[in-house]
């Protein structure tokens, strides 16, 4: 097995693919074969750069800066902001946990780099964007519902 060294050097060529995406965005997989279950990954990401409101039924989803400054913006069934988080590495802020089941995106601030890490994989994991919720609510309200637990909301993300 080949080593893999996250540098500088990555980065900067992360960055440069980065800039030539037309999602301003830009995944780096760090899994080391097909039978992989999970979501590994770098994820470089320009300001301006538009993610969806997404959520993952079935798994957390853990977020660790490398560099830049973004936030992490948490959203009720309703699409209300509930709750916004500044990630920075140079503010001592370096990454949080987004609980299974929460509405979330990410406002780009300056280049970021992060590491994205969760359980199933991308596709077959039951995510959807709050747009395929209204869409499947719409359609069927009763396929749309899923209940999930905000109780602890705060305590896993600060």
């Amino acid at each position: 097995m080949e080593k893999l060294i996250i540098d500088q050097n990555l980065l900067n060529n992360l960055f440069e693919q980065t800039k030539a995406s037309e999602r301003m965005r830009q995944n780096y997989d760090l899994r080391t074969n097909a039978d992989d279950g999970s979501q590994r990954m770098l994820n470089a990401m320009l300001p301006g750069t538009v993610v969806p409101i997404h959520r993952h039924p079935i798994s957390s989803e853990n977020v660790i800066c490398l560099c830049g400054r973004f936030d992490e913006v948490l959203y009720d069934d309703e699409s209300n902001e509930i709750a916004r988080y500044r990630i920075c590495p140079s503010e001592g802020n370096f990454g949080c946990q987004v609980p299974a089941g929460v509405w979330h995106t990410v406002e780009v601030i300056e280049p970021t780099v992060i590491y994205e890490a969760k359980y199933g994989k991308f596709g077959q994991d039951g995510s959807e964007t709050y747009d395929e919720f209204k869409s499947k609510q719409a359609q069927d309200p009763s396929q749309a519902s899923f209940s999930n637990s905000l109780g602890d909301l705060h305590r896993n993300i600060e």
